[in-house]
């Protein structure tokens, strides 16, 4: 995050769990370069977020295609990380993977042991997000598909069938720069989770 903007919200050191916390829950946010993941992050997290943004140099040419989002100066190397509280008890930690076709082979860590993720999705660029979707349906990883509102009208339709999305799969329109709106994503995720989980017969 630019060191120049204020930020009013703790770190995380300064900000401590709530002692009645018991369940803290790993969300992975996901999809191609350029269209939204950190922009997610900090627009949601309860904590001042850690990101691992670097500006983009002449060493990237040639490798990053930086064509779909030709104003960004930075990119995420490594992972941003948030956190947000659902209530007393259960905590969500948010990280935001990295999009550039280099960094693909931290995904499969990040993936592991998280409750869910979210596919960002730039209608655009709509082919950036099938290796997102088909890593996250090789590693059994519940997700919900969330298109960044980048000033064109929402296509439902059109995005399901180009993602070939199975129809229980959540298919949402976002603006990922807007806490109630990326709040509204988490919460989608975390319905999505729980309403196809396996149910538990009791005698």
């Amino acid at each position: 995050m630019d060191s120049a903007v204020f930020d009013p919200r703790p770190a995380r050191a300064d900000a401590p769990l709530n002692s009645a916390s018991k369940h803290g829950l790993k969300i992975v946010i996901v999809g191609g370069f350029g269209v939204g993941k950190t922009t997610m992050v900090r627009a949601v997290s309860e904590i001042r977020p850690l990101d691992t943004e670097a500006t983009m140099t002449n060493a990237g040419v040639g490798i990053d295609d930086p064509t779909g989002a030709p104003g960004k100066s930075t990119t995420t190397v490594a992972f941003d990380f948030g956190r947000i509280s659902i209530d007393a008890e259960h905590v969500l930690y948010l990280f935001g993977a990295p999009g550039q076709e280099r960094f693909w082979f931290l995904w499969d860590r990040l993936f592991a042991g998280a409750l869910g993720a979210i596919v960002l999705v730039d209608q655009r660029r709509i082919a950036d997000s099938w290796y997102a979707i088909d890593r996250l349906e090789a590693q059994r990883t519940r997700f919900i598909v969330a298109c960044n509102n980048f000033g064109g009208a929402f296509r439902p339709d059109e995005v399901r069938d180009a993602l070939d999305l199975e129809p229980h799969v959540p298919l949402i329109e976002c603006d990922a720069r807007s806490r109630e709106s990326c709040k509204s994503v988490l919460i989608s995720l975390v319905e999505h989770i729980y309403a196809d989980a396996p149910r538990v017969e009791t005698a």
